[in-house]
């Protein structure tokens, strides 16, 4: 159909090859085996406590789900055709690994957070809850620089919101009422929930010869966005990033059902919670420019963050700058915890003026995907999530300033690609 196809097709197919064999469930069960492992280490060594209380719970959730993946490859051994080896039935175990290793955690460390400890919950959620409060009260959820200044310093840090303004929102209900249902991972978790299970239902409703392997590879993107550790760990200690993974997945499934408008409305949604989504975007509009609907997805895209955009920057913009801008490039009051081991980490640290060189890495990185994009824009959404993935993986491991947990978005995409490669509906034209 197009050059874009021919290429990604090959790894796609390795991947589909490895993902299919025994029906897919020696990878679930590698799955849940190791993130069992890796809840039991976390829970045992982790210096955040908050981490400690997630891998305590989830290890038993992830051991559970590999001793039914287990149960379910000996049954197919036994009888190929069982139920108990089907589809349906590897949903109904990744449904109970999901509930039992994040959503379980997200209710106990609320109530738990709710009846006074205050070790329960990461420094976001903190920061997204005061953000609602501020929008509430004063319109901008933000803190301007002398604001933060004339906090005391252990408390500066909270100070600053480095997210897009819609990511307030998220706040709103502690600022309207103090339990453990307003806490800001639960609705998180409504809200990921939610986009996940629309993705889901436009990826299964276009039918095809190809539908079983599309509704197998379906289930493996849910899992990488659900129960993979780096997931499900976030959003039991933090949860922000999730929503926005979640609106990300759902616009690239709305590509692929031919739906740009839509699709730009919801990484739009995701761009007014936080910049990851901003080069998924960027990448999407790319790929509607060759169905001839660049302006119609772009609208949503980029809108979206402009509008939510625009009230904050009436009231304060310094404010804006200082939280959104200056701080996540080392230039605020205080320094971004975010300091995982990654290679452009180790540059901005260990070498003479090591951060230039970083900085220099990141934008060579940003300018051949530039060119990629030019010369050869995506023509199917498996193509953008590809693109998309690879692009946050350099990234992520170049920036100075980075999280273990940013991980999620290049794994959850990349899984994805496969699922929306047999999902696509491709235009009648040539490329």
């Amino acid at each position: 159909m197009t050059a874009d196809a021919d290429r990604t097709a090959p790894a796609l197919r390795r991947w589909q090859a490895v993902d299919t064999a025994g029906g897919g469930l020696p990878l679930d069960l590698g799955l849940y085996a190791v993130s069992a492992v890796f809840a039991a280490v976390t829970a045992a060594t982790s210096t955040l406590l908050p981490h400690r209380a997630w891998g305590t719970l989830a290890t038993i959730g992830y051991a559970l789900a590999a001793l039914a993946a287990a149960a379910q490859l000996l049954a197919r051994h036994r009888r190929p055709d069982t139920p108990l080896a089907g589809l349906p039935a590897r949903w109904a175990v990744t449904g109970f690994a999901w509930v039992t290793t994040a959503l379980l955690p997200v209710v106990a460390q609320s109530i738990q957070r709710a009846g006074g400890r205050t070790d329960r919950a990461q420094e976001e959620v903190v920061v997204v809850e005061h953000a609602g409060t501020r929008l509430a009260e004063h319109g901008t959820p933000y803190l301007g620089h002398d604001a933060i200044a004339a906090l005391p310093p252990g408390e500066q840090l909270l100070g600053y919101t480095p997210y897009q303004p819609g990511m307030a929102l998220f706040g709103l209900p502690r600022a309207a009422a103090d339990a453990w249902w307003t806490d800001a991972r639960v609705w998180f978790a409504l809200v990921t929930a939610l986009a996940l299970a629309a993705a889901v239902l436009t990826l299964r409703t276009t039918a095809g010869p190809a539908a079983p392997r599309r509704d197998a590879a379906v289930l493996r993107a849910v899992q990488a966005a659900t129960v993979l550790p780096v997931c499900a760990l976030t959003l039991a200690t933090g949860g922000d990033d999730l929503p926005v993974l979640a609106l990300c997945l759902l616009a690239l499934a709305l590509a692929a059902a031919g739906r740009p408008g839509r699709a730009g409305l919801a990484v739009g949604a995701a761009g007014a919670l936080k910049l990851f989504a901003w080069p998924v975007a960027v990448v999407l509009v790319c790929w509607a420019v060759t169905r001839r609907a660049g302006l119609r997805t772009a609208l949503g895209a980029l809108g979206l963050p402009i509008i939510a955009l625009l009230p904050v920057l009436l009231v304060d913009r310094d404010a804006l700058v200082e939280n959104v801008l200056r701080f996540p490039l080392g230039h605020g009051l205080v320094t971004s915890p975010a300091q995982s081991p990654f290679p452009g980490h180790l540059i901005a640290t260990a070498l003479p003026a090591g951060r230039l060189v970083a900085a220099a890495l990141l934008v060579a990185v940003a300018v051949a995907i530039a060119v990629r994009l030019l010369r050869r824009p995506p023509r199917t959404a498996a193509a953008t999530a590809l693109i998309c993935g690879y692009g946050l993986l350099a990234a992520i491991l170049l920036m100075p300033s980075t999280r273990f947990g940013y991980l999620l978005y290049p794994l959850a995409l990349l899984v994805t690609a496969p699922a929306l490669a047999l999902a696509e509906r491709r235009p009648d034209v040539a490329a």
